[in-house]
């Protein structure tokens, strides 16, 4: 099978899923032609059967902005024709998916194409009015359409008013032994050995990167722990400044964006994911991979990842006390804390296994390309 993939060159969750389905795709002999604005952060080192295209849209004088979506669709129609595409698959409703439609129609329809959302491009851009009708365009003529949640699949339902079919194909964890080349950071993360908190986001509202922060505070004040904040983003410089006025800098690390996030992982005892809102989660189900028991929000996608009061605990949005409660007693319960760590790895690696969820999208492929 030759299969196109286009998504973001991002840290976020769609960028990372489309990388590695793609590299899971060139493992098991499938060609594979991964198109985005520059390299995936997940496609380091030569993968065989995998070639990186990079989109880039040329300025010109008479256009305010570039043309990336024209640029795309472009693009994607060329390598189709190049390399005899069988599928596009797009990551991402805007631009990716209106892109593929738009190539599908300049190949003469002979190219099928497979929409993965994954959830702002519903829950927040997709229902703006400047996006709304080519989202509803993306998922009413797509072949297939699959979501990363029930939670999504019911919220692309009811925004825009869906009658097809959606299929439901969770973010897995790579399969590979998870303490396979981890660095042992915690000595330069916790000097004096004291438990280690994490969060890793792009640092964006919908994170409540200061609810991170102050949850640390209040666990910090009574207990010794740190803090690391992996990722950058607008929130950044909030809440460094607010770390250096409350005193509290000298437990708190900000590493910026970090490519190895397993090593990160592997020497945390708790992850802390307080946002607004989640499709899925996967950064809390890379942590419970590596048997950290999380800290979230009760909302979106969470509570199909994250068990609560057995992968870890969830509480309401911005209920800082509550969150505050549950890493203390987590990071002062090594009992407790092994216990949930241990569970949560068992769900990541078994639940949301790399073959088995692999094996879903191959389906759909081969399901979209028997249509005629």
């Amino acid at each position: 099978m030759r299969i196109g993939i286009s998504c973001y060159s991002t840290y976020g969750g769609s960028g990372v899923v489309a990388t590695e389905v793609g590299k899971a795709m060139a493992a098991r002999g499938h060609e594979v032609h991964i198109l985005s604005p520059s390299l995936p952060p997940r496609l380091i080192g030569f993968e065989d059967h995998v070639t990186f295209h990079e989109v880039s849209a040329n300025p010109y004088p008479l256009f305010e902005t570039d043309l990336f979506s024209i640029a795309l669709a472009s693009m994607m129609a060329d390598v189709a024709d190049r390399h005899q595409l069988d599928i596009i698959h797009a990551h991402y409703a805007i631009p990716h998916a209106s892109a593929a439609l738009l190539a599908r129609m300049a190949l003469d329809n002979k190219i099928k194409v497979v929409t993965t959302l994954h959830g702002t491009d519903i829950t927040a851009v997709g229902t703006h009015p400047s996006y709304l009708p080519m989202v509803k365009l993306a998922i009413r003529d797509s072949d297939a359409v699959t979501v990363v949640s029930e939670y999504l699949k019911h919220e692309t339902i009811n925004k825009f008013n869906v009658s097809r079919h959606i299929d439901v194909v969770y973010n897995f964890v790579l399969q590979t032994d998870v303490e396979e080349n981890i660095t042992d950071c915690r000595p330069w993360l916790s000097p004096d050995s004291s438990p280690v908190i994490t969060h890793i986001s792009n640092f964006r509202p919908v994170k409540r990167v200061m609810d991170v922060i102050k949850i640390f505070e209040a666990v910090h004040k009574d207990y010794p722990c740190k803090l690391v904040m992996v990722g950058d983003g607008p929130d950044r410089m909030e809440a460094e400044n607010y770390v250096r006025e409350k005193k509290i800098d000298g437990d708190v690390r900000f590493t910026g964006k970090q490519l190895d996030i397993a090593s990160a992982l592997a020497c945390s005892d708790v992850f802390l994911l307080p946002s607004y809102t989640e499709s899925f989660g996967l950064a809390a189900l890379e942590a419970m991979s590596h048997g950290v028991p999380v800290v979230a929000s009760r909302v979106g996608g969470i509570p199909e990842v994250v068990r609560d009061g057995l992968d870890g605990y969830l509480a309401e949005i911005g209920d800082i006390e509550q969150m505050a409660k549950y890493v203390s007693l987590l990071i002062t319960n090594p009992h407790l804390k092994a216990e949930m760590g241990n569970r949560a790895k068992e769900r990541a690696t078994n639940t949301f296994a790399e073959n088995p969820i692999v094996d879903q999208y191959l389906a759909i492929y081969q399901c979209v390309l028997e249509k005629q």
